[in-house]
Order: C-alpha cells, then sequence, then structure tokens
C-alpha cells in the first residue's frame, strides 16, 4: 500500500518549510475557515453535560436523527434512524463499506479522476478497482455507456464523488439519472456516492443519486462534517442506507474502533440543525477564489482548465510541459512536474497520478487570496524556464 499522496506531499512542504524555505501549500484538501464557533460553543456544553464517555457504535440517537432529518431536506432521502451509521471520518465510513461488500477478487468500479483512497481502500479489502476514466475535454465525467461497459458478473459496487475530489467537477441529475439506469440493470451492483463537498456547490442544487427511484434501495450514501462545517479535525462521518449493509458496517466498526467522539457528536447534531449561514458564506468565499485562480492559471502558457463547479480544486492538465527541460531536469510526468513546482516555485500542489490522471495536477484552493496570487505567479515563473 502506496501512502496517501497529498498528505505526503503536504510533509514534505513541511519538512521544507521546517529548513527555512518559504512554502506556499495548496495539496491538502482542508478548508482554512476555523469551525464556526456555534459548533465549538456546542461542543463545549456536551462536556460540561457529561458526553464523555463511550458512544453506540452506530453513533449518538440524536445525531442519527438529526442525519435523517438532514437527508430528507437537503437529499430527499427517505431513511430511519438505524439505517446510519456514524464513523470517525467519511474515510472510515468508506473503509467499512469496501470490508462489508468486497470478498477476494471482487471489482469495484471507481469513476476517474478520483480521490486518492478510494484504490487503496478497495486493494486493501481485497477487492480490484476498475477505473473508469473522463478527461479534461469531458469536464472530467464519466458517461453511463462507460459504466455499462465496466459491469462484469463481479462488480459488487461503483464509487465516485460529486461534487469531485480532485476535478471539482459536477454530476447533473439527467447525467446521474442515465448512470442510474445502467446500475439498476445490475442487481449485483451498488453504488457508494461520496458527497462530502456538497454543500461546496457553485452551481445547481445538489442531486443525491440515491433520490433516484431505480437505484434508492442499492445506494449507499457518504457524508461527514470535515468540508461543509471545517470540521476536519473533528472526524465524523456517516452513511445512510440499506439497513443490512449498514448494521455490517457497524458490526465491522465495532471491532475496529467503536463510536466516534461522544462531544463532537451532539455538537455535529447541532450543526446539522443550526443555521446553515456560515456554510454558505465559505461556499461563496470558495467560489469567488475559483474565479480569482482560473483566471490568474488561464494567464499561464501551457495549462489547460475546466471550469469546475463544486468543491475548493482545479485540476489542470500540465502535459504540454512534459518533455520539457531547464537542462539540468527533465520533466516526463504529473509527479515531475508537481516536484519541480515544490523545489523551484516552492509551492506545494499534487501530481494526478494519485487521482488517476497523470496528465493533471490538484490546486487546491482553500488559502488565502495573497497566498493563492502569490502561489500561481511563482509557478508562472518557475514553468517559463522550461524549453
Amino acid at each position: 500500500m502506496k501512502e496517501s499522496a497529498t498528505i505526503k506531499m503536504a510533509q514534505l512542504a513541511r519538512d521544507l518549510k521546517a529548513k527555512g524555505n518559504d512554502i506556499i501549500s495548496l495539496s491538502l484538501g482542508e478548508p482554512d475557515f476555523d469551525t464556526p464557533e456555534h459548533i465549538k460553543e456546542a461542543a463545549k456544553q456536551a462536556l460540561d453535560d457529561g458526553y464523555t464517555k463511550y458512544t453506540p457504535v452506530p453513533g449518538l440517537v440524536e445525531l442519527r436523527q438529526a442525519i435523517v432529518t438532514k437527508f430528507k431536506r437537503d437529499n430527499d432521502l427517505d431513511f430511519s434512524a438505524n439505517q446510519i451509521a456514524v464513523s470517525n471520518g467519511a474515510k472510515q465510513s468508506i473503509y467499512n463499506l469496501a470490508f462489508t461488500l468486497l470478498d477476494e477478487g471482487d471489482e469495484a468500479i471507481v469513476l476517474a479522476p478520483y480521490w486518492v483512497s478510494y484504490q487503496a481502500i478497495i486493494k486493501l479489502a481485497g477487492g480490484v478497482p476498475v477505473p473508469v476514466s473522463a478527461g479534461i475535454d469531458k469536464d472530467f465525467k464519466v458517461t453511463a455507456e462507460q459504466v455499462r461497459a465496466a459491469i462484469t458478473p463481479r462488480t459488487k459496487f461503483m464509487i465516485f464523488s460529486s461534487p469531485c475530489n480532485p476535478t471539482g467537477s459536477v454530476y447533473t441529475r439527467e447525467e446521474l439519472e442515465g448512470i442510474a439506469s445502467v446500475i439498476a440493470e445490475h442487481d449485483h451492483v451498488m453504488i457508494i456516492s461520496d458527497e462530502i463537498y456538497e454543500y461546496i456547490n457553485f452551481g445547481e442544487k445538489h442531486v443525491s443519486i440515491g433520490s433516484i427511484e431505480s437505484v434508492k434501495d442499492r445506494t449507499v450514501t457518504v457524508n461527514g462534517f470535515a468540508k461543509g462545517f471545517a470540521m476536519t479535525g473533528w472526524r465524523l462521518g456517516y452513511i445512510g442506507g440499506p439497513l443490512d449493509i449498514v448494521k455490517a458496517c457497524s458490526k465491522l466498526q465495532s471491532q475496529v474502533t467503536s463510536g466516534a467522539n461522544a462531544f463532537a457528536q451532539k455538537a455535529a447534531a447541532y450543526a446539522l440543525e443550526a443555521d446553515l449561514k456560515p456554510t454558505y458564506e465559505m461556499r461563496d468565499e470558495f467560489e469567488r477564489r475559483r474565479d480569482i485562480v482560473i483566471g490568474l492559471l488561464k494567464e499561464v502558457p501551457g495549462l489547460k482548465i475546466n471550469h469546475p463547479k463544486g468543491a475548493f480544486y482545479v485540476f489542470p492538465d500540465c502535459s504540454a510541459y512534459f518533455g520539457k527541460s531547464t537542462g539540468e531536469i527533465m520533466i516526463n510526468n504529473s509527479t515531475e512536474f508537481c516536484e519541480y513546482l515544490l523545489l523551484h516555485a516552492h509551492v506545494a500542489t499534487v501530481s494526478g497520478t494519485a487521482f488517476g490522471a497523470d496528465d493533471c495536477f490538484r490546486i487546491s484552493y482553500a488559502a488565502s487570496e495573497k497566498d493563492l496570487r502569490e502561489a500561481i505567479r511563482r509557478i508562472g515563473e518557475a514553468l517559463g524556464k522550461l524549453s
């Protein structure tokens, strides 16, 4: 198993910074905002109220009920509280699902570009990842016919994120309905829909594929609090799905980590029920930064940019620089491209190889406008030295 590429690049940036280099890190998928004050106050109150003990493995009843309400309110998904399982982050939720659904040699379709951990988790569970890719000319969105061609008798599930990490692409209702119609033809295939970036959506209202009638009983929706509520360090994720699968995930979790943090769960329940104004203010700021970053990147010769409609990433195609050199350094792929930017522009990004798209690299714009402007200036200057 390889180390997470995003975490590896973030550590390299920290190491260089510790040696006195002025590094601008645009590698981690972490909001640069603090958790909203009302959520922190709710956690403090929960501590004062004695929420310091073990919790039920699937989560506190009040949090699961708040998630039920949220799913109905925001996603048109109907669950009961026993169809919800809370975990230590959405990543653990996906881990639980992979180990629950996959036997040795089973296949999992992964819509690419994909989040770095999907492949590693599937392999850990003994499964075989089957990437299905779409490039920048297709806005990085896979078609229903591509999904159809990838399904075999060994396929157990399809997994994807929308809004997508790393591309920021958002699947429309029409696109999701097309994919759902294909999955509906195959009773042995589940859908895992990773919607952790749901609230960071700049276009039409977010659509959950699980709300589509033909696949509602075969979809597990994954979400959490890290992105939309700036609660990355709180480590809380959750799933809603078929009862047998949710119960199996809880059984697995009972032997691995047990229930998630008690007072964090109380605060999370409050977050879902409270005013979402701070969340939408963060979304609006991310959209403003996206427009700044895209405008600046378009001025850098050789980079190909699409127009992401969600999350807080851009995923430029940098393949025009493959084969170029400074005379001492030759760039052959996106990994070497990102290493060059780190060492010579002092800007940390992440290679597209980790996301199943070697022609591209990921920039996180969860950073200040000042840092974003300076980082892209440095990138342009460093790339100007290649020929």
